[in-house]
């Protein structure tokens, strides 16, 4: 696990890092998010000791790196692997080169080294590609070679900083799913550094939102999404635009209940005694809960305490867009009324 306590970062007079407090489980992917500048990649080089904290503690499985002694500290950061954005492969080694690297450096016997090298390829799926340079692999391959050299130490801990950016759709969920795998295989805990919200809703069980240097908010995926109406809620599930007329009035619902049946709305139209038109809506599974935002359209003669209090019992939270309405759905446009 990853426990970090009142972290603090600074260069002279600037404070990069200011009082962080974060904690991961084992066996949990965390993902930290946030705009340029915010800190992100200063944190992943002070987990891994990259970069001294000015004060605070960073724990990895219950031992304080930043108390260890410089020879203590080098034993001690084999349980981090990284992974870097561009994957900073050697150019000149071939892509099991790459991955023997740190075992070669950490002293390692060259028949465990071949041994682990097999085996961490053949993880990654990249056996066929063992003896290919940097330059003759794809975006996604070199990560995947990056991932590999990562875990060659067999660390309990993989920090992920940016490593999916600039990659393609069909690349991003490959890696996606073998961080995933790795987690589930391997047990190892997993922090990734992300500006990609897709990336957070498809693997992360936690999110912290680092903004200059300060966590602003945390909590599981789900519980961030129920609970607040936030920025970093709103960016994890984000709602389209709707188009505005003058036949409904627009409602902005938020599944806030663990548990909401998946035909609430059938049952509050009836309680209603009305129809509901579904204009936006963005439904997904979050752990082993779903949560969700949408767009309704009721009735604008509805009493609003009435529309709140029974979609309430629902399950969700339910505010009208003040000076929105929307326009009536068309009979035919494939838009779901309860």
């Amino acid at each position: 696990m990853i426990e970090i306590t009142a972290l603090t970062k600074s260069y002279g007079t600037t404070t990069v890092l200011d009082g962080i407090d974060l904690v991961v489980e084992e066996g949990q992917i965390a993902a930290v998010v946030g705009p340029s500048g915010a800190g992100k990649s200063t944190l992943a080089r002070c987990i891994n000791l990259l970069e001294r904290p000015t004060s605070g503690a960073i724990a990895v499985n219950g031992q304080d790196l930043t108390r260890l002694s410089r020879r203590d500290l080098r034993e001690a950061r084999r349980q981090i692997g990284t992974v870097f954005q561009s994957a900073n492969l050697l150019r000149r080694l071939t892509a099991a080169q790459n991955v023997a690297l740190p075992m070669r450096h950490a002293g390692l016997p060259e028949q465990e080294v071949r041994r682990r090298v097999g085996d961490l390829l053949e993880r990654v799926g990249m056996v066929h590609r063992a003896n290919h340079y940097p330059s003759q692999l794809s975006g996604g391959q070199r990560q995947r070679i990056g991932i590999a050299r990562g875990l060659a130490l067999q660390p309990a801990v993989l920090l992920s900083d940016e490593a999916t950016s600039g990659l393609d759709p069909e690349s991003t969920r490959a890696i996606l799913d073998l961080l995933t795998e790795l987690r589930d295989d391997l047990g190892v805990t997993i922090l990734v550094i992300t500006h990609e919200m897709d990336v957070v809703r498809s693997i992360a069980d936690l999110v912290a939102q680092l903004d200059h240097g300060r966590i602003v908010e945390q909590g599981t995926v789900a519980d961030v999404v129920r609970r607040s109406d936030s920025a970093l809620s709103r960016a994890l599930l984000p709602m389209p635009p709707v188009p505005v007329d003058d036949d409904l009035r627009a409602w902005s619902v938020r599944y806030e209940a663990a548990a909401v049946s998946p035909v609430w709305l059938a049952q509050a139209g009836r309680e209603l005694d009305t129809d509901i038109a579904v204009l936006a809506a963005l439904v997904e599974a979050a752990g082993d809960s779903r949560v969700g935002r949408l767009t309704l359209g009721l009735d604008p003669r509805l009493d609003d305490r009435r529309v709140v209090e029974v979609l309430g019992r629902h399950g969700v939270v339910a505010e009208p867009v003040e000076g929105a309405v929307l326009r009536a759905v068309p009979a035919g446009s494939g838009v779901g009324a309860a």
